[in-house]
């Protein structure tokens, strides 16, 4: 999503997204995507609105939930290796395994609410989603507020933003639950999220604790009973991943990393639970099955 900033408008809208660029969607080569020139009537075309904006009216959205890492193919549109804007080349990456970067975060709302992003789909500003200029489309990120650590997950299915050195362009419900609408930005730091494969190791998304640390270790101790098994992988710290990655599905839940001796290998399974009798068992199993965990299963420990 592309935004000229327009002279004359006010502080408050500027800060809402940054900018104000016209643009066709989902195009990445130079002549597709148009700036709008002070004799243009920025109104004409795509967007009905000059300047972007939030809701009319205020609306509480504190019940929108996380977008759920699930795997996908990537995008049949918003993919191309590089393109072009304002005649800067950017480069997408072949994969966003590994990816961690902080810098500024903005939004966009109302203005682009409705039309197609980059990849095709439809921006819904009340939905968990962002823009970003390089990583595959999709791609599910985790966003920390750095200024009052709050922590979103967002699915990136467009392309931006390219103004000022802005990192990422958030969706108007996910810069509401990191708390910036006000200010209009914020300092982020974004990490990429892999989501699990059921029993195939998972690839890891960033340096994670050794695994000698507590988190990887300290509930081998925890109580018997029901519990779901979310896989079990090679290698110690592809389950360390995977743990780390289904506390954003499992919240509520402790997960923990138990090694197996099988035939002379050590196998790494990770488990949620245990589980109450009052727990969603079934809603749980299609949440991470969506996520990606296909292998997921309940295991009764006694």
């Amino acid at each position: 999503m592309i935004r000229f900033l327009v002279l004359g408008v006010s502080a408050l809208l500027l800060v809402g997204c940054g900018s104000s660029e016209v643009r066709t969607p989902g195009k990445e080569s130079q002549s597709t995507w148009v700036g709008a020139s002070k004799d243009s009537n920025p109104n004409a075309g795509r967007y009905a609105l000059k300047q972007d904006r939030g809701p009319g009216s205020n609306v509480r959205l504190d019940h929108v939930q996380n977008a759920v890492p699930r795997a996908e193919p990537k995008s049949r549109g918003g993919n191309k290796s590089s393109y072009r804007v304002l005649g800067k080349t950017y480069r997408v990456m072949p994969s966003a395994v590994g990816y961690k970067e902080r810098g500024t975060a903005s939004w966009y709302g109302k203005k682009f609410h409705g039309h197609k992003t980059s990849n095709g789909e439809i921006y819904d500003m009340y939905a968990m989603s962002a823009a970003h200029k390089s990583v595959p489309l999709p791609t599910f990120l985790r966003v920390t507020n750095l200024d009052n650590g709050r922590q979103i997950i967002v699915r990136v299915n467009d392309r931006g933003p390219f103004h000022g050195n802005r990192l990422i362009d958030l969706s108007y419900a996910a810069a509401y639950k990191l708390d910036m609408l006000g200010k209009g930005t914020a300092r982020v730091e974004l990490e990429a999220i892999t989501p699990g494969r059921g029993a195939v190791s998972a690839q890891p998304v960033a340096a994670r604790q050794p695994a000698s640390t507590p988190s990887a270790t300290s509930q081998l101790s925890m109580p018997v009973g029901q519990y779901f098994q979310l896989g079990a992988f090679s290698t110690r710290q592809a389950a360390v991943n995977v743990q780390h990655d289904a506390r954003s599905i499992l919240p509520q839940l402790p997960i923990r990393v138990v090694p197996v001796s099988l035939g002379g290998k050590t196998l790494y399974r990770v488990q949620a639970g245990p589980l109450n009798g009052a727990y969603p068992v079934q809603s749980s199993l299609d949440l991470l099955q969506r996520a990606g965990y296909q292998g997921v299963r309940l295991v009764d420990l006694n």
